[in-house]
């Protein structure tokens, strides 16, 4: 699905984090990627049986679901958080370039050129993304290789713009990582912010500058805010002692109460902004996540049903629009009156759709390229269980 704002996120793409010292994976933060999958999918249930973003032209009481760009926020300052663990509690050195292009590599991209031509094929044979025509030639090579938000083709799959944004933002995290280990924390972020918000200023009255804005520049800042947060996994007891679960509120707050005045009309036109001002308090969430705090909402996001779901986020993000827009075009629509009647039956209909499809894609293209690091061991896992099969079916002499 094309979404109006561009809002969905691809920032699940990341395993389970490990806490200082290897003592296991940090307790709710795959619940994190996991409740903002689903939140954006539900979101695009919304804008399917809503249209007009980006006024609300649906119940005030659902108003909330209209801002789904601001998954995409958590997503990109969790990338960042996710892909800093390691390095935080190694000085922040990244252990090598070639290394860390390799495991990302492995790690996104098949599940995304499988999704692409899951895709390219619903698009093709049953119904294209709305506001784009069929997929070209151009379109396959395009989001192929990844230069999305460079190139313009019509789109199989709305969501996947931020993949290419995210993938850009890991050919400057090793540069990230050098600033903050020789200058510090506060002089990475600092450079990042006012270069970013140089753009911003400069872009509506320099085309050059302007152009830039194709490649959503504010998510460097969410990224970097990602980066910084991570520090606390290896910082000393003081530090990890500080109320990161209240201080997360505050930041947010006064962002959340500008939204709430402006209206979403001006909301989505000054997302740039917005997105920047609500970094802060997603990286200080996530740093009191990270350090057990509030110890319910973290036994609640690592409660098995929503840590499944963040296991397959990345997925489910890949996968979810070709479905939900199949499903309402075909199914909902000329059957059920528009508006809330439309919105209940899309959720009811595509979500569990979209969870089943997703958990059984993920399966065969996103799982097993986190339990084995490379083809060697992917193929021996492969003989293995094939040879598990075979002899489950033999049968007995």
């Amino acid at each position: 699905m094309k979404s109006p704002e561009r809002d969905v996120q691809p920032g699940p793409a990341d395993g389970p984090e490990r806490a200082a010292g290897g003592r296991g994976r940090l307790a709710g933060l795959d619940g994190i990627r996991g409740v903002a999958a689903l939140f954006v999918m539900v979101h695009h249930c919304w804008l399917m049986a809503f249209p007009g973003y980006p006024a609300n032209t649906g119940p005030s009481w659902l108003g909330w679901l209209l801002y789904g760009h601001f998954a995409v926020v958590v997503f990109i300052v969790l990338s960042g958080f996710s892909l800093a663990v390691s390095p935080a509690r190694s000085q922040w050195r990244l252990g090598g370039m070639g290394r860390f292009a390799q495991r990302r590599a492995w790690r996104i991209l098949p599940p995304y050129w499988a999704a692409l031509a899951f895709s390219l094929l619903i698009a093709w044979t049953l119904v294209a993304q709305p506001g784009e025509g069929p997929p070209t030639a151009k379109s396959v090579a395009v989001y192929g290789l990844l230069l999305q938000d460079l190139f313009g083709a019509p789109s199989p799959n709305g969501a996947f713009w931020s993949i290419a944004i995210e993938a850009q933002l890991y050919l400057v995290f090793p540069l990230l990582l050098l600033i903050l280990r020789r200058a510090g924390a506060a002089v990475m972020l600092g450079i990042v912010t006012a270069l970013v918000a140089a753009i911003g200023l400069l872009a509506p009255g320099v085309p050059a500058v302007g152009m830039l804005m194709r490649l959503t520049p504010q998510f460097a800042v969410l990224f970097a805010v990602g980066v910084v947060a991570a520090g606390v996994i290896a910082a000393d007891g003081r530090v990890r002692r500080l109320p990161w679960h209240w201080l997360a509120p505050l930041a947010a707050v006064p962002v959340l109460v500008v939204i709430v005045v402006q209206g979403s009309v001006w909301t989505v036109k000054h997302y740039f902004w917005v997105d920047i001002a609500l970094g802060p308090a997603v990286g200080l969430l996530l740093a009191g996540v990270a350090t057990g705090r509030p110890a319910a909402l973290v036994r609640l996001l690592d409660l098995r049903p929503i840590r499944s779901l963040g296991s397959f986020s990345y997925t489910l993000y890949l996968i979810h629009a070709p479905i939900v827009v199949a499903i309402y075009q075909l199914i909902v629509a000329p059957r059920v009156p528009a508006g809330l009647p439309a919105f209940l039956t899309a959720l009811v209909l595509a979500v569990p759709v979209a969870l089943l499809t997703a958990r059984a894609f993920a399966a065969v293209f996103e799982l097993p390229f986190q339990r084995h690091r490379g083809w060697p061991a992917l193929r021996e896992a492969a003989r293995a269980r094939l040879s598990r099969m075979r002899a489950a079916i033999r049968p007995a002499p």
